[in-house]
């Protein structure tokens, strides 16, 4: 089985001008172009502007999310040209968690971990210990999904500091990109002074061969967009 996942956070800042519903139809646009099976999103936080996503990609005619108040639980939405077989939301946090999206033969989850507004990823950071809070929810909820598997999102962890040693360690999955991991994060929407990091990562079971992993920096967000193109050798 081939398939090919792309992952991209969406929101954009700053928050208050942002032009999300103009930028949503452009993503759609860029994606109905795009030889890609899935796309995993972050941060879709209102009913509005998954209605706006789901319009603007009809051709991903399958769609997965868990839905809350506001919109789908967590920001998160998976839309699929291929057929949805069942859907499951883990909470991680009060915000935060996992959507697994059973397609036929694999599954593909999407998450969004807790942002890290200092930039500062030390172990004397006051986001530590929420992230090791929550890499520890997610060791907890990973091997209840089926596998082949595959894994994105914006982890909010920086592939440089201690914390991306503890993220592989609680996935229990290989890394898409491997070694390579350039900034995913677009220099330009950073405070003066901030370096970019790479923050967002595609795991996959070791099962899977990856063809090809690349980042898309033509998407108008401040992320740039993963895609992974892989196939399943085996089931395992």
């Amino acid at each position: 089985m081939r398939l090919t996942v792309a992952s991209l956070n969406t929101r954009g800042t700053p928050l208050l001008s942002s032009q999300l519903s103009s930028r949503y139809a452009a993503l759609g646009a860029a994606f109905e172009a795009a030889e890609v099976d899935v796309v995993n999103l972050q941060e879709v936080w209102t009913h509005y502007h998954l209605w706006q996503l789901i319009r603007a990609m009809p051709s991903y005619r399958f769609t997965s999310f868990r839905r809350s108040l506001a919109g789908p639980a967590g920001g998160l939405l998976t839309l699929s040209r291929l057929p949805v077989v069942r859907t499951r939301y883990h909470r991680l946090s009060a915000l935060k968690g996992v959507l697994a999206t059973a397609l036929p033969g694999v599954t593909v989850a999407n998450t969004h971990l807790l942002a890290n507004r200092d930039g500062d990823w030390s172990e004397s950071n006051r986001y530590y210990s929420k992230h090791q809070a929550q890499l520890a929810a997610l060791s907890r909820v990973l091997p209840a999904l089926e596998p082949p598997l595959v894994l994105s999102g914006d982890f909010n962890l920086a592939r440089d500091s201690s914390l991306y040693g503890q993220l592989v360690r609680a996935v229990g999955l290989v890394d898409a990109f491997g070694a390579d991991c350039p900034p995913t994060f677009h220099a330009a929407y950073l405070p003066p002074g901030r370096t970019p990091h790479c923050i967002d990562y595609a795991f996959v079971t070791s099962s899977m061969t990856v063809d090809v992993a690349r980042l898309n920096q033509s998407l108008p967000s401040d992320h740039l967009g993963l895609e992974v193109r892989i196939h399943v050798d085996s089931v395992g």
